[in-house]
């Protein structure tokens, strides 16, 4: 019973929010994330450290105002793709086409033409669940790899603000993962894998990330050697100007070959990854421990 109310109070939450943000104008989640990351950083000083550890690591030659700087940007970054979800529901052709900048487009087009599902290798950078309903909306149909809460009321508002888009979602710990994978792509689906996280044994493989020892998901090694489809960088963010920028890197160059192991295929992974973050400092999550000892 208990269970039943948590999910409709979520459902109920999640209706309200769309009604309501729908009125909220875009500029608005900006200033609400720079409200929002000055409490978490500046006032509570949640994982502060943690941010600074992760930056001396990836970036040792830098300076601290400089790592000040990328670290106050980074959190203003994570905190605004929060509003920037509740926003999904109200999405327009119109809104994107004044909004919305597509780098690398041609990059997708050419893939597109063999009308097959593709891999796309994206991280926590910028406002990810927004530009993938904008890529699903305009340019090619998703599926994301996700994990789902396990409270109820959590996983039913989230969800049910992600989900109002065209992009559907691949519980990331289900028994028929594997299987929703490859009806995806079989679908011709872009199907999204999120790899810049943490992952510990039995996901995770040992790796290298920015030249130190960590542990990867090793689902995108796994699937892209079984289907032998092409593996692109996907990511977000946003310009000085407030437009949304989406963009696409050259494929991930790989064998796809039995002598390529999982281990070597996800560490090109990461290198993508990195290429992207040197890139776009600024915007990606430095907030998560990402360089836990892999067990």
């Amino acid at each position: 019973m208990k269970w039943v109310c948590l999910k409709k109070l979520g459902q109920l939450c999640s209706q309200f929010v769309k009604v309501i943000w729908k009125t909220v104008p875009w500029k608005m989640n900006h200033l609400l994330g720079q409200v929002l990351a000055f409490l978490w950083f500046d006032l509570f000083r949640i994982r502060r450290q943690v941010i600074f550890q992760n930056l001396e690591i990836a970036f040792p030659q830098m300076s601290l105002t400089q790592k000040k700087q990328i670290a106050r940007q980074s959190m203003v970054s994570m905190c605004r793709s929060f509003f920037d979800v509740m926003k999904i529901p109200s999405l327009t052709d119109a809104w994107i086409e004044k909004n919305v900048v597509f780098e690398g487009l041609e990059i997708i087009e050419k893939i597109k033409q063999q009308k097959q599902g593709v891999l796309f290798l994206t991280l926590h950078l910028g406002s990810g669940d927004l530009g993938a309903a904008v890529v699903s909306r305009k340019i090619w149909p998703c599926s994301l790899i996700t994990k789902r809460f396990k409270n109820q009321f959590l996983d039913q508002f989230w969800f049910g603000l992600r989900g109002a888009s065209e992009t559907q979602f691949i519980d990331a710990h289900s028994e028929r993962n594997a299987f929703d994978i490859f009806g995806a792509l079989k679908k011709n689906r872009a199907v999204i894998f999120v790899l810049d996280q943490f992952m510990g044994k039995p996901y995770g493989i040992q790796s290298q990330f920015f030249g130190v020892e960590t542990g990867t998901a090793y689902g995108l090694a796994l699937f892209a050697l079984k289907t032998k489809k092409t593996v692109v960088p996907i990511y977000t963010y946003w310009d000085s100007t407030q437009k949304l920028h989406i963009c696409w890197s050259e494929p991930v160059a790989l064998s796809l070959d039995v002598s390529e192991t999982y281990e070597q295929m996800t560490n090109q992974f990461n290198l993508a990854l990195e290429k992207i973050i040197q890139k776009h400092p600024e915007h990606w999550m430095w907030v998560h421990r990402r360089w836990k000892k892999f067990e």
